[in-house]
């Protein structure tokens, strides 16, 4: 009997061998490296170098924001970088030099600026705003001051805004989402800008700046980080905050985002396709940052404006300080990792993959790596999903269309965005409409989404006293879900099935002559 178990699981390990992918035969050391930098891109850095434990690499990270991430690496302290400008910009009148060693940007990661809110009509939430450029511009530069503005209201025709203050939200530290956000007022709104910088005591033309200026006295609040704002917007305490903020932190803390006007005149969530289409206008310079002028202004429907990418900055060509070639190694296979298998997880982190072009212009940087184990990025070994037969982006390519309640006018959709995907009741549909618009209410005070409302009676605004409804009641709280993964649920279970049948397939084929091997021995004694 022995024999016969030896026997059997000898052959299980072989069959499991042809079955199962093989461990290499000299498995790659690796050692652990750091790095610091950009909030904007933490949530999908910190998820990747959790799931490449299982590989032997540990990467360690501080989202302490863009500019500390890039002055540790000019300084040696990390190993890598993450940010959303590069150096060598001058941001209120000082120069961000580069680092006097070798170094290259790759892109790691495409997202969208969003424009996260606190704000409640009664006791609904809001989950559906809308607002266009301008108006964005004027609230994170003092000039609309209150939620019942005419502005706001003219982007929100079917909803009864309260006369409540707007508090703007603001980075406190160096912040490449600073940056972006600035570069987008200063490129479409350079007057509001700058009459805001000067008033802040700044020279103009103010341009880009990874520090917000905050002017005393107009009600602003400023935090630390993108947990900081998010984390601030997000307290049952602070109803009338907005911020801007990277779409993934409203995602994971189950809060709306503003939808965005489009120069199409469709307000669009900054979700991973509208960024993808979006993304197709960007002009790409030759060291891999980027240009996004082009991407504010889109003339597809589908586009978020406020799209954009982060970068990783990584030492190539040549060994420097305390960056070995095993350091190179490690920072290489970590990065051939996110480029292709984890661009798979972008969109459930609240990112947009990024483009296949910026994934191949990336693998030539990481092959610059010193002690980098270059590798093939094709469709058969980089599982991206913007990879296509024909080299375009597979992702843009199947953006749907826009909804026509998201057009500019007097209808809106009543569906939520971000993290809070239930609906806002809206007012009776607009005069003259024969219809009701894809996802609105077609009565006054009706919540069509996954709260629950029980009253009948009148609804009254707590800070204006106005009537906003009848019905609906306590509607429309805070909702939360639970993340489930399919994809590993069914790789589990394909796994399981595969060694069922695999022990089914070993005593099938080896134990009839291992037991007829048994009896003839058994005979002969």
């Amino acid at each position: 009997m022995a024999r016969i178990r030896r026997g059997f699981a000898a052959g299980l390990a072989l069959l499991l061998g042809v079955l199962l992918p093989a461990a290499p035969a000299h498995a790659v050391v690796y050692v652990p490296i750091s790095g610091a930098g950009s909030s904007w891109s933490g949530p999908a850095v910190y998820q990747w170098a959790s799931n490449v434990k299982q590989y032997g690499m540990t990467v360690s990270y501080a989202d302490t924001g863009s500019s500390d991430g890039r002055n540790r690496f000019k300084s040696g302290v990390v190993d890598y970088a993450v940010s959303e400008i590069p150096y060598g910009l001058t941001d209120g009148g000082v120069v961000d030099y580069p680092p006097t060693t070798k170094f290259s940007y790759m892109p790691i990661v495409a997202g969208g600026t969003s424009l996260m809110y606190n704000l409640r009509i009664g006791n609904n939430r809001v989950t559906n705003l809308r607002l266009s450029g301008e108006v964005i511009a004027k609230i994170f530069t003092g000039v609309i001051t209150n939620w019942s503005d005419p502005a706001i209201r003219a982007d929100n025709p079917r909803l009864n805004l309260p006369a409540r203050e707007i508090v703007p939200v603001v980075r406190s530290d160096g912040s490449g989402t600073s940056a972006q956000f600035t570069m987008w007022l200063s490129k479409k709104y350079p007057n509001l800008w700058n009459d805001y910088c000067r008033k802040a005591g700044r020279t103009t033309p103010c341009g880009f700046t990874s520090n917000y200026p905050v002017v005393a006295g107009m009600g602003f609040t400023a935090q630390s980080g993108s947990n900081g704002v998010a984390g601030y917007v997000k307290q049952d305490g602070n109803v009338g905050t907005i911020t801007y903020v990277e779409y993934s932190y409203a995602v994971n803390l189950n809060f709306p985002v503003a939808k965005v006007r489009n120069s199409k005149d469709y307000y669009v969530e900054p979700t991973a396709s509208s960024v993808a289409v979006a993304l197709v206008d960007a002009q790409i310079n030759s060291d891999l940052t980027q240009k996004l002028d082009a991407v504010y202004d889109s003339t597809d429907k589908r586009a978020y404006p406020l799209s954009s990418y982060s970068y990783m900055i990584i030492p190539v060509d040549q060994v420097s300080g305390s960056f070995s070639l095993d350091k190179g190694r490690t920072l290489a296979a970590f990065a051939y990792y996110f480029l292709c298998e984890g661009q798979q997880q972008a969109e459930s982190l609240g990112y947009s993959p990024l483009p296949v072009n910026l994934v191949k212009a990336g693998k030539a940087q990481v092959d610059r790596i010193p002690g980098a184990v270059p590798k093939a990025i094709d469709g058969r070994s980089c599982n991206n999903p913007t990879l296509s037969p024909d080299g375009s982006n597979a992702l843009a390519n199947k953006a749907p269309q826009p909804k026509e309640c998201d057009f500019k006018g007097n209808d809106m959709c009543a569906s939520g965005t971000g993290g809070a995907r239930y609906n806002t009741p809206l007012l009776a549909a607009p005069t003259g409409s024969a219809t009701t618009s894809p996802g609105a209410s077609a009565s006054p005070g009706t919540n069509t989404g996954t709260g629950t409302g029980t009253g009948t009676g009148t609804v009254v605004d707590p800070d204006t006293g106005q009537v906003i409804g009848t019905g609906g009641g306590a509607s429309g709280g805070d909702v939360t879900a639970t993340t489930v993964d399919l994809v590993a649920q069914d790789r589990s279970t394909r796994r399981t099935m595969l060694l069922l049948a695999a022990a089914t397939l070993v005593a099938l084929v080896l134990l009839p002559p291992l037991l007829a091997r048994t009896l003839r021995n058994r005979r002969r004694l």
